[in-house]
């Protein structure tokens, strides 16, 4: 019975800290640095660093124009930007309207090897001190650059993430107001890792290297973005995160689009936690082992191992205490009936502001499981296939 008692607070502790009591001690942990030492606001640069914007894009013959413009709109010295599209296997209008402006740098193969050999490819094309990389389908606010390059004034500084926001709906899906209130969490944890040392990879929506650091990425890496921003973590080098530099795009249309996306990005996650290894190596990486740790491996691999085996525990646990165990499994019920509700309003296309987060909590953590097996099984291909957006 203290066996099974044991077992039960571990599983528990493990899915609290995991989404809770990391936050709340790097909270704390952030608010206990300032006060010792406060930390110095990244200034403006007095000359820019020169910089290009590299959009890899499949395509995107719908959206790309628009990508074109908002690139354009950026506020930064025109005499210090560039501008590389590469549109590798598009066989839709996207390359011939890239063409059309001369300011870009196109570059183009009919040949489709994926989004990776497309930025390896692409990278031997830059020279400048800085390498933006942004989606195509994703518009940034006029001084997402200006504000991230303020960070490489720092030497330590050698990748800056810029913040995914996600444009929901005023009456969305719960897949759609699920996604859009977790990348408001996690936002909010990229940044205060960023305050205590460094922001633990970045997101391909928005991001920069220095341009020197880049090491070509294998071909059959499922996630570019951070598979390229962790392993310049490798090298002890730091991940800044800036939420002024913001890419804004719509959310996924549907659940099973959200979900074809999130298993994609957990059987990722494997992948790179393999490739990523020497990182867990905490005499070595110290405090950024801590955060690795903390934010991304027990969330993609103990935290959801531990939240449904609580499930059978439970009912175990009835054999020797019933009451104790009847109580949390009745927490448990209420809890997946409101993900269930939250899944069954989804359907209906109606918000319900109660169901939603259960549902969006448990969908990702079920990714989890899903990614592991996609993965292991050789079924999950690195080239990818866009989820459909909402248009708005």
């Amino acid at each position: 019975m203290e066996t099974l008692n044991i077992l039960t607070l571990s599983l528990i502790g493990i899915v609290f800290y995991t989404f809770l009591g990391y936050p709340l001690i790097l909270f704390l942990l952030v608010k206990i640095k300032k006060a010792i030492k406060p930390s110095k606001t990244a200034s403006y640069c007095e000359d820019f660093p020169s910089v290009t914007l590299l959009i890899a894009a499949y395509n995107e013959a719908e959206i790309i124009e628009e990508k074109i413009q908002n690139s354009f709109k950026l506020n930064y010295p025109k005499d210090k930007i560039n501008f590389v599209f590469v549109t590798d296997g598009s066989n839709d209008e996207t390359p011939a309207l890239v063409e059309k402006h001369k300011n870009i740098l196109l570059l183009h193969s009919d040949e489709r090897k994926g989004k990776t050999e497309a930025i390896n490819r692409a990278m031997k094309f830059i020279s400048t001190d800085i390498t933006v990389f942004s989606d195509a389908n994703a518009m940034l606010n006029s001084d997402a650059i200006i504000n991230m390059v303020k960070h490489y004034s720092d030497p330590k500084v050698a990748c800056v993430s810029g913040e995914k926001r996600v444009s929901i709906p005023e009456k969305a899906q719960a897949s759609s107001a699920g996604e859009g209130l977790y990348w408001k969490y996690e936002s909010k944890l990229k940044k205060w890792d960023s305050e205590l040392y460094s922001a633990t990879g970045a997101a391909g929506e928005l991001f920069s290297i220095r341009t020197a650091f880049y090491e070509n990425v294998r071909t059959d890496t499922i996630l570019d973005d951070f598979i390229i921003s962790m392993t310049i973590a490798k090298k002890g080098y730091k991940i800044a995160y800036e939420p002024e530099s913001f890419a804004l795009e719509n959310a996924s249309e549907s659940i099973q689009e959200e979900l074809k996306r999130k298993i994609r990005i957990c059987a990722g996650a494997f992948q790179s936690m393999y490739r990523l290894l020497p990182l867990l190596n905490i005499f070595k990486y110290g405090i950024f082992t801590f955060q690795y740790l903390s934010h991304r491996v027990f969330r993609w691999t103990l935290a959801p191992l531990a939240l449904f085996s609580l499930i059978p525990i439970s009912f175990f646990g009835l054999l020797y205490n019933f009451e104790i165990y009847l109580i949390f499994l009745g927490l448990q019920f209420v809890f997946y009936s409101f993900a269930f509700l939250g899944w069954k309003y989804e359907k209906l296309k109606t918000r319900k502001k109660m169901f939603f987060v259960p549902f969006y909590f448990t969908l990702m953590n079920y990714s989890v499981f899903a990614g592991f097996f996609r993965f292991f099984s050789g079924n999950q291909n690195h080239i990818w296939q866009k989820a459909k957006r909402l248009n708005l």
